[in-house]
């Protein structure tokens, strides 16, 4: 068989092909935002086999499974981990043209090296067998995945109530590859689910040692947690939201409804928004203070199937893309804080692409910075544009994302990749990424649409790939 993913894979043009081995390639990788689990990390956890490094928790493949025919119990059910493993080779051959079967074959060949072989039916128990033997040997820990991956930084995402422990003792180990956390405060204003948020302030209190009696003391004891994130080297937060928040409210509305929460009443549609703002806001202002980041992923639609979600819970691969408005409510809630100079360094995300244009012009709104350049000097590209997120995550999505901000902002100043992952297999997502964008740029050179300057080109693809992270983000790497 031809090899598949060659050496110069996506790349189309000899232009693309030097920029991406002389610049992209060996830069480094910053990966500020994924869903690891720290507690692996703390551990330097090993995978007895192959389906546990790549299907435990990956409802990219469970969807593909699904569509494709295969039963539950072959997904997330009780099935052994070959049969599982199995069912996702026959699957794999059906992915064509979705960028599952593109990952699939570059995580084959890096880490474990394979780039002869298809994943198919006639190749897993080959394939599965030789990757399981390797991730059973201490030289692919998931440490060691990680440092083969030239990995320099990661930010897993944890809520209010975690006590940070395996990040804890991640430092103590004196890990050289740095690993953050991102404070992730979706539960502290989930008011959809009043008994899921009266347990929560419940722990809340009782991790604080305090008593919650009121709107203002609930938001001290989040300011604690923040805090106490803070103290454990985090410097950004993260909101997973259908859209912002932004109803008009006063404190004594607040105080009302939250009255009604802690006395495990349902609020009504109207009571939710305005609660839902108002923290918004308080959480934002935290942030500022402390000198953080602020991300927003927006427009994820979850958990449609009731079925799957009664049966398996939330993260199984039910999502979809939303429709609700973004616009007028995300310019609210930014000119709120921008007014007072209390906007954050802000990063919005969106999942339904029609918004693409609606983002990247939203940001130049917001892009002067009087207070931060005072605290910490220039900061270009204050607010940015996030890369494709989630389904947009693709060959597609990332070309429509980078067009769109190089038209209506500076990609020059985008701080370029993340994994969003939960799996130690997903760092070639960055290799993908870097590929993509070299062969935007060698095709506009040779299409005569930016200049023949390998200089100018290679440093801003150095700067998109790990720089701009590098200096955007309060986390040091040393």
């Amino acid at each position: 068989m031809t090899e598949f993913i060659t050496e110069d894979f996506l790349l189309q043009t000899q232009t693309a092909k030097i920029l991406y081995h002389d610049y992209a390639k060996t830069c480094p990788i910053y990966d500020y935002h994924c869903h690891l689990p720290a507690d692996r990390i703390a551990a330097d956890h090993k995978f007895d086999n192959l389906t546990q490094a790549w299907l435990y928790g990956d409802h990219y493949k469970w969807r593909a499974m699904r569509t494709n025919g295969v039963s539950e119990k072959y997904v997330t059910g009780n099935a052994s981990d070959w049969e599982k493993f199995e069912k996702w080779a026959q699957t794999v051959p059906c992915c064509l043209r979705n960028p599952l079967y593109h990952w699939t074959h570059l995580e084959l060949k890096n880490p474990f090296g394979i780039k002869d072989k298809l994943l198919g039916p006639d190749t897993a128990r080959e394939i599965y067998d030789s990757c399981s033997e390797k991730l059973k040997s201490p030289d692919f820990s998931v440490r060691n995945i990680m440092r083969k991956m030239n990995v320099k930084l990661v930010c897993t995402t944890e809520g209010p109530l975690d006590m940070l422990e395996h990040h804890q003792k991640i430092r103590e180990d004196g890990f050289e590859i740095k690993v953050h956390t991102a404070f992730r405060p979706d539960q502290a204003m989930a008011v959809e689910n009043i008994q899921a948020l009266d347990e929560f302030i419940q722990t809340l209190c009782q991790i604080c040692d305090t008593d919650i009696t009121s709107y203002g003391s609930y938001i001290e004891a989040l300011r604690e947690r923040h805090d106490y994130f803070h103290q454990n080297g985090c410097r950004l937060s993260d909101h997973g939201l259908e859209t912002v928040y932004a109803e008009e409210y006063t404190e004594s509305e607040i105080n009302a409804i939250f009255d009604k929460i802690l006395q495990i009443k349902e609020l009504d549609l109207s009571e939710r928004l305005k609660f839902k703002s108002a923290m918004l806001v308080d959480l934002a202002l935290m942030d500022h203070e402390a000198g953080w980041v602020q991300q927003f992923h927006l427009g994820a639609l979850r958990n449609n199937s009731t079925r799957l979600f009664k049966a398996l819970g939330p993260d199984i691969g039910c999502d979809s893309m939303g429709d609700l408005e973004i616009a007028k409510p995300l310019s609210k809630l930014l000119d709120r804080l921008d007014t007072n100079n209390q906007l954050a360094k802000t990063i919005l995300y969106n999942l339904n692409p029609r918004d693409n244009a609606l983002i990247a012009t939203m940001i130049g709104n917001f892009q002067a910075c009087p207070e931060l350049a005072e605290r910490d000097g220039s900061v270009p590209g204050k607010m940015q544009y996030g890369s494709g997120w989630w389904f947009l995550d693709q060959k597609d999505g990332m070309e429509d994302q980078m067009n769109v901000l190089s038209n209506m902002g500076l990609l020059s100043r985008f701080v370029g990749m993340l994994t969003d992952s939960r799996s130690f297999l997903s760092y070639p997502r960055h290799e993908y990424f870097r590929r993509i964008l070299c062969n935007m740029l060698g095709n506009d050179v040779e299409s005569g649409l930016v200049p023949n300057d390998l200089t100018l080109l290679g440093t801003m693809i150095k700067d998109i790939c790990f720089n701009n992270a590098k200096n955007y983000f309060p986390m040091a790497l040393e």
